[in-house]
Protein backbone atom coordinates (compact mmCIF):
# COMPACT_ATOMS: atom_id res chain seq x y z
CA UNK A 1 0.00 0.00 0.00
CA UNK A 2 1.74 3.05 -1.30
CA UNK A 3 0.79 6.56 -0.83
CA UNK A 4 2.13 9.54 -2.91
CA UNK A 5 1.88 12.39 -0.58
CA UNK A 6 3.50 13.01 3.15
CA UNK A 7 2.43 11.24 5.66
CA UNK A 8 0.13 13.34 8.35
CA UNK A 9 -3.28 12.62 9.81
CA UNK A 10 -4.79 11.44 6.87
CA UNK A 11 -3.94 9.91 4.04
CA UNK A 12 -4.82 9.97 0.14
CA UNK A 13 -5.54 6.27 -1.18
CA UNK A 14 -7.08 5.96 -4.67
CA UNK A 15 -8.45 9.22 -4.72
CA UNK A 16 -10.30 9.02 -0.99
CA UNK A 17 -9.46 10.13 2.16
CA UNK A 18 -8.35 8.11 5.18
CA UNK A 19 -7.78 9.24 8.89
CA UNK A 20 -4.23 7.64 9.47
CA UNK A 21 -3.05 5.61 13.05
CA UNK A 22 0.05 4.57 11.93
CA UNK A 23 4.00 5.18 12.02
CA UNK A 24 6.26 6.93 14.82
CA UNK A 25 5.64 10.62 14.36
CA UNK A 26 4.36 10.15 18.05
CA UNK A 27 4.41 14.14 18.20
CA UNK A 28 3.53 15.37 14.66
CA UNK A 29 6.67 16.51 13.77
CA UNK A 30 7.00 16.09 10.05
CA UNK A 31 4.29 17.96 9.16
CA UNK A 32 4.39 20.74 12.35
CA UNK A 33 4.45 24.01 10.77
CA UNK A 34 6.44 26.07 13.45
CA UNK A 35 8.68 22.79 13.74
CA UNK A 36 9.44 22.81 9.48
CA UNK A 37 9.98 26.95 10.02
CA UNK A 38 12.97 26.34 12.41
CA UNK A 39 13.86 23.75 9.57
CA UNK A 40 13.99 26.45 7.16
CA UNK A 41 15.92 28.58 8.99
CA UNK A 42 18.69 26.04 9.78
CA UNK A 43 18.79 25.23 5.94
CA UNK A 44 19.33 29.08 5.41
CA UNK A 45 22.52 29.20 8.14
CA UNK A 46 23.84 25.92 7.64
CA UNK A 47 23.01 24.59 4.13
CA UNK A 48 21.29 20.99 2.99
CA UNK A 49 24.08 18.97 4.03
CA UNK A 50 27.43 18.36 5.91
CA UNK A 51 29.79 15.83 4.07
CA UNK A 52 32.93 15.96 5.83
CA UNK A 53 33.61 13.28 9.06
CA UNK A 54 33.74 14.26 12.14
CA UNK A 55 37.38 13.35 11.57
CA UNK A 56 37.85 16.42 10.12
CA UNK A 57 40.04 19.79 10.65
CA UNK A 58 37.58 22.19 10.29
CA UNK A 59 34.04 21.66 11.76
CA UNK A 60 30.77 23.36 12.63
CA UNK A 61 30.19 24.09 15.89
CA UNK A 62 26.70 22.79 16.15
CA UNK A 63 27.39 19.32 16.61
CA UNK A 64 29.40 20.00 19.64
CA UNK A 65 26.58 22.56 20.77
CA UNK A 66 23.84 19.75 20.12
CA UNK A 67 25.00 17.16 21.76
CA UNK A 68 25.67 19.18 24.87
CA UNK A 69 21.88 20.10 24.93
CA UNK A 70 21.16 16.97 24.38
CA UNK A 71 23.14 15.62 27.25
CA UNK A 72 21.16 18.10 29.31
CA UNK A 73 17.87 17.66 28.06
CA UNK A 74 17.79 14.08 28.54
CA UNK A 75 20.47 13.72 31.73
CA UNK A 76 22.92 12.17 30.55
CA UNK A 77 26.94 13.24 31.44
CA UNK A 78 27.94 13.11 27.83
CA UNK A 79 26.23 12.59 24.39
CA UNK A 80 27.31 12.31 20.42
CA UNK A 81 24.99 12.81 17.43
CA UNK A 82 25.38 10.50 14.72
CA UNK A 83 23.53 10.52 10.97
CA UNK A 84 21.28 7.27 12.29
CA UNK A 85 20.13 5.35 15.44
CA UNK A 86 21.25 2.53 13.66
CA UNK A 87 24.98 3.90 13.39
CA UNK A 88 24.64 4.88 16.74
CA UNK A 89 23.46 1.70 18.10
CA UNK A 90 26.28 -0.27 15.55
CA UNK A 91 29.22 1.84 16.94
CA UNK A 92 28.13 1.48 20.37
CA UNK A 93 27.60 -2.36 20.47
CA UNK A 94 30.45 -3.36 19.22
CA UNK A 95 32.67 -1.05 21.63
CA UNK A 96 30.70 -2.38 24.47
CA UNK A 97 30.86 -5.68 23.23
CA UNK A 98 34.81 -6.30 23.58
CA UNK A 99 34.09 -4.70 27.47
CA UNK A 100 32.39 -7.65 29.31
CA UNK A 101 30.06 -10.85 28.45
CA UNK A 102 26.82 -9.84 26.08
CA UNK A 103 23.59 -11.14 26.69
CA UNK A 104 20.34 -9.78 24.59
CA UNK A 105 16.86 -9.23 26.30
CA UNK A 106 14.06 -10.51 24.54
CA UNK A 107 12.74 -8.65 21.27
CA UNK A 108 16.08 -6.53 21.50
CA UNK A 109 15.73 -4.24 18.12
CA UNK A 110 17.81 -5.58 15.06
CA UNK A 111 19.90 -2.42 14.89
CA UNK A 112 22.00 -4.17 18.20
CA UNK A 113 22.41 -7.16 16.92
CA UNK A 114 26.12 -8.38 15.89
CA UNK A 115 26.45 -10.46 12.93
CA UNK A 116 23.30 -13.07 13.85
CA UNK A 117 20.24 -12.78 15.84
CA UNK A 118 20.18 -13.22 19.46
CA UNK A 119 18.99 -16.53 20.62
CA UNK A 120 16.86 -14.84 23.45
CA UNK A 121 12.89 -15.85 23.77
CA UNK A 122 10.53 -15.18 26.41
CA UNK A 123 8.66 -12.79 28.31
CA UNK A 124 11.03 -9.96 29.66
CA UNK A 125 9.91 -10.58 33.33
CA UNK A 126 10.89 -14.57 32.59
CA UNK A 127 14.29 -13.30 30.95
CA UNK A 128 14.79 -11.24 34.13
CA UNK A 129 14.54 -13.84 36.51
CA UNK A 130 17.35 -15.31 34.46
CA UNK A 131 19.52 -13.55 33.70
CA UNK A 132 20.31 -12.16 37.28
CA UNK A 133 20.88 -16.24 37.62
CA UNK A 134 23.27 -16.48 35.73
CA UNK A 135 25.28 -13.22 36.29
CA UNK A 136 25.37 -13.91 40.24
CA UNK A 137 26.08 -17.89 39.68
CA UNK A 138 29.09 -17.22 37.15
CA UNK A 139 32.43 -16.27 37.99
CA UNK A 140 32.59 -14.32 35.08
CA UNK A 141 32.55 -10.16 36.99
CA UNK A 142 32.10 -8.06 33.90
CA UNK A 143 28.69 -8.07 31.78
CA UNK A 144 26.87 -6.42 28.83
CA UNK A 145 23.25 -6.25 28.76
CA UNK A 146 21.40 -5.00 25.78
CA UNK A 147 17.35 -4.54 25.35
CA UNK A 148 15.22 -2.04 24.30
CA UNK A 149 13.24 0.90 27.04
CA UNK A 150 10.04 -0.39 25.77
CA UNK A 151 8.30 -2.78 23.06
CA UNK A 152 6.36 -0.59 21.07
CA UNK A 153 5.25 -3.34 19.05
CA UNK A 154 3.79 -5.24 22.17
CA UNK A 155 3.17 -2.24 23.79
CA UNK A 156 5.32 -3.17 27.29
CA UNK A 157 7.48 -0.45 29.07
CA UNK A 158 9.94 -2.48 30.70
CA UNK A 159 10.94 -2.65 34.31
CA UNK A 160 14.88 -2.31 35.17
CA UNK A 161 14.84 -2.95 38.71
CA UNK A 162 16.11 -6.02 38.25
CA UNK A 163 19.40 -5.35 38.13
CA UNK A 164 18.99 -4.16 41.71
CA UNK A 165 19.23 -8.18 42.47
CA UNK A 166 22.39 -8.60 40.62
CA UNK A 167 25.28 -9.05 43.11
CA UNK A 168 27.54 -5.34 43.46
CA UNK A 169 30.78 -7.29 42.57
CA UNK A 170 29.86 -7.92 39.32
CA UNK A 171 30.27 -5.08 36.54
CA UNK A 172 27.20 -4.02 34.84
CA UNK A 173 27.30 -1.87 31.04
CA UNK A 174 23.45 -1.28 30.37
CA UNK A 175 22.85 -0.39 26.47
CA UNK A 176 19.25 0.58 26.18
CA UNK A 177 17.32 1.37 22.86
CA UNK A 178 15.42 4.59 23.60
CA UNK A 179 14.29 4.56 19.90
CA UNK A 180 10.57 4.60 21.01
CA UNK A 181 10.74 6.49 24.35
CA UNK A 182 12.66 9.54 23.95
CA UNK A 183 10.58 12.75 23.63
CA UNK A 184 7.54 10.56 24.65
CA UNK A 185 7.93 8.46 28.13
CA UNK A 186 8.92 10.47 31.46
CA UNK A 187 7.14 13.51 30.75
CA UNK A 188 9.19 13.73 27.39
CA UNK A 189 13.02 12.74 28.45
CA UNK A 190 12.88 9.55 27.94
CA UNK A 191 14.55 6.12 29.52
CA UNK A 192 18.02 7.45 30.56
CA UNK A 193 17.72 9.25 33.79
CA UNK A 194 14.55 7.18 35.14
CA UNK A 195 17.19 4.14 34.61
CA UNK A 196 18.34 2.42 37.84
CA UNK A 197 21.65 4.45 39.34
CA UNK A 198 23.67 1.82 40.83
CA UNK A 199 27.21 1.85 41.68
CA UNK A 200 28.06 -1.26 39.56
CA UNK A 201 25.88 -0.39 36.61
CA UNK A 202 27.22 1.92 33.96
CA UNK A 203 24.49 2.70 31.64
CA UNK A 204 24.13 4.11 27.64
CA UNK A 205 21.06 4.33 25.97
CA UNK A 206 20.92 4.94 21.98
CA UNK A 207 18.31 5.80 19.93
CA UNK A 208 17.10 7.26 17.11
CA UNK A 209 15.64 10.93 16.65
CA UNK A 210 13.57 10.35 13.36
CA UNK A 211 10.71 9.20 15.63
CA UNK A 212 8.66 11.19 18.39
CA UNK A 213 11.97 13.98 17.54
CA UNK A 214 11.48 14.01 14.36
CA UNK A 215 15.06 14.49 13.31
CA UNK A 216 17.05 12.59 10.70
CA UNK A 217 19.85 11.95 13.15
CA UNK A 218 20.68 9.06 16.21
CA UNK A 219 22.53 9.78 19.44
CA UNK A 220 24.29 7.91 22.60
CA UNK A 221 23.93 9.46 26.31
CA UNK A 222 26.37 7.99 28.35
CA UNK A 223 29.46 8.88 30.91
CA UNK A 224 32.21 11.15 29.30
CA UNK A 225 34.54 8.08 29.10
CA UNK A 226 32.37 6.26 26.82
CA UNK A 227 31.72 9.27 24.74
CA UNK A 228 34.87 9.55 24.39
CA UNK A 229 35.94 6.58 23.28
CA UNK A 230 32.49 6.28 21.06
CA UNK A 231 33.70 9.28 19.27
CA UNK A 232 37.08 8.08 18.73
CA UNK A 233 36.04 4.83 17.05
CA UNK A 234 36.45 4.46 13.34
CA UNK A 235 32.58 3.77 12.35
CA UNK A 236 32.06 7.68 13.91
CA UNK A 237 34.87 9.02 12.81
CA UNK A 238 34.66 7.94 8.97
CA UNK A 239 30.50 9.05 9.05
CA UNK A 240 29.19 12.14 7.76
CA UNK A 241 27.11 13.48 10.21
CA UNK A 242 23.57 14.56 9.93
CA UNK A 243 21.92 17.96 8.37
CA UNK A 244 22.96 20.58 11.14
CA UNK A 245 19.94 22.19 9.84
CA UNK A 246 18.09 19.17 11.93
CA UNK A 247 19.77 19.91 14.53
CA UNK A 248 19.57 23.75 14.35
CA UNK A 249 15.73 22.83 14.45
CA UNK A 250 15.81 20.11 17.43
CA UNK A 251 17.73 22.67 19.39
CA UNK A 252 15.18 25.09 19.55
CA UNK A 253 11.53 23.36 19.51
CA UNK A 254 11.35 22.55 23.06
CA UNK A 255 8.21 24.60 23.51
CA UNK A 256 6.89 23.03 19.95
CA UNK A 257 7.89 19.54 21.81
CA UNK A 258 6.26 19.79 25.30
CA UNK A 259 2.89 21.70 23.23
CA UNK A 260 2.38 18.10 21.25
CA UNK A 261 3.36 16.08 24.15
CA UNK A 262 0.84 17.62 26.30
CA UNK A 263 -2.06 17.23 23.65
CA UNK A 264 -0.70 13.26 22.84
CA UNK A 265 -1.16 12.56 26.44
CA UNK A 266 -4.40 13.87 26.67
CA UNK A 267 -5.83 12.27 23.39
CA UNK A 268 -3.86 8.91 24.74
CA UNK A 269 -6.04 8.98 28.07
CA UNK A 270 -8.83 9.45 26.35
CA UNK A 271 -8.72 6.23 24.16
CA UNK A 272 -7.08 4.38 27.24
CA UNK A 273 -10.76 5.33 28.96
CA UNK A 274 -12.72 3.64 25.98
CA UNK A 275 -10.35 0.58 25.73
CA UNK A 276 -10.19 0.35 30.13
CA UNK A 277 -10.92 -3.31 31.11
CA UNK A 278 -11.39 -4.90 27.12
CA UNK A 279 -9.17 -7.98 26.78
CA UNK A 280 -8.87 -7.69 22.71
CA UNK A 281 -6.48 -4.56 23.22
CA UNK A 282 -3.09 -4.33 24.44
CA UNK A 283 -1.65 -1.25 25.75
CA UNK A 284 0.26 0.74 27.99
CA UNK A 285 -1.21 3.75 29.86
CA UNK A 286 1.25 7.07 29.04
CA UNK A 287 2.11 5.21 25.56
CA UNK A 288 0.31 5.86 22.37
CA UNK A 289 0.46 2.48 20.75
CA UNK A 290 -2.96 -0.21 21.07
CA UNK A 291 -2.06 -3.38 19.95
CA UNK A 292 -5.55 -5.80 19.17
CA UNK A 293 -6.05 -9.48 18.59
CA UNK A 294 -9.54 -8.75 16.76
CA UNK A 295 -10.14 -10.61 13.38
CA UNK A 296 -10.13 -8.01 10.05
CA UNK A 297 -9.77 -4.95 12.28
CA UNK A 298 -7.84 -3.37 9.24
CA UNK A 299 -10.32 -4.12 6.68
CA UNK A 300 -13.79 -3.18 8.83
CA UNK A 301 -11.43 -0.05 9.42
CA UNK A 302 -10.53 0.34 5.67
CA UNK A 303 -14.62 0.22 5.16
CA UNK A 304 -15.03 3.05 7.45
CA UNK A 305 -12.10 5.11 5.73
CA UNK A 306 -9.75 4.54 8.98
CA UNK A 307 -6.49 3.15 8.22
CA UNK A 308 -4.02 1.54 10.90
CA UNK A 309 -0.74 0.38 11.08
CA UNK A 310 -0.65 -3.31 10.07
CA UNK A 311 2.16 -5.55 8.55
CA UNK A 312 4.28 -8.84 10.24
CA UNK A 313 7.60 -7.61 11.92
CA UNK A 314 10.25 -8.54 12.14
CA UNK A 315 9.42 -11.88 11.01
CA UNK A 316 7.82 -10.45 7.43
CA UNK A 317 6.26 -14.41 7.02
CA UNK A 318 4.56 -13.96 10.97
CA UNK A 319 1.52 -12.86 11.80
CA UNK A 320 0.09 -9.19 11.12
CA UNK A 321 0.31 -6.64 13.96
CA UNK A 322 -2.81 -4.94 14.28
CA UNK A 323 -1.73 -1.55 15.92
CA UNK A 324 -3.58 1.97 16.57
CA UNK A 325 -0.86 4.53 16.73
CA UNK A 326 -2.27 7.83 18.01
CA UNK A 327 0.06 11.13 17.09
CA UNK A 328 -0.07 14.91 18.30
CA UNK A 329 -0.98 15.79 14.91
CA UNK A 330 -4.68 13.75 15.30
CA UNK A 331 -7.73 15.84 17.47
CA UNK A 332 -9.68 14.75 19.95
CA UNK A 333 -12.41 14.68 16.79
CA UNK A 334 -10.23 12.09 15.24
CA UNK A 335 -10.72 10.33 18.61
CA UNK A 336 -14.10 9.87 19.04
CA UNK A 337 -14.67 9.01 15.32
CA UNK A 338 -12.04 6.14 15.60
CA UNK A 339 -14.28 5.36 18.90
CA UNK A 340 -16.96 5.10 16.41
CA UNK A 341 -15.52 3.38 13.99
CA UNK A 342 -14.53 0.53 16.63
CA UNK A 343 -18.17 0.63 18.36
CA UNK A 344 -19.78 -0.42 14.91
CA UNK A 345 -17.35 -3.06 14.76
CA UNK A 346 -18.32 -4.05 17.95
Amino acid sequence: MKVLKPLSRKVELDNESYLYFGGTAYLGIPQHAAFLQLYLEGLKRFGLNNGTSRGNNVQLGIYDEAEQFAATKFGADDCLITSSGYLAAQLTVKYVSKLGELRYAPATHPALWINEPPKTNGSFTDWTNAIVEEINRSTILSWVIVSNSLNNLYPEVYDFSFLERISSEKRIILVVDDSHGIGLINEGIGAFSKLPQLENVDTVVVASMAKALGVDAGLVLASHQHIHALKHSNEFLGASPPSAAGLFAFMNATAIYEEEHAKLVQLTSRFNRFLSNDSRWKFETNFPVFLTSIDSIKEKLMEQKILISSFAYPDKNGSLLNRIVLSSWHTLADIEELILALTKIY
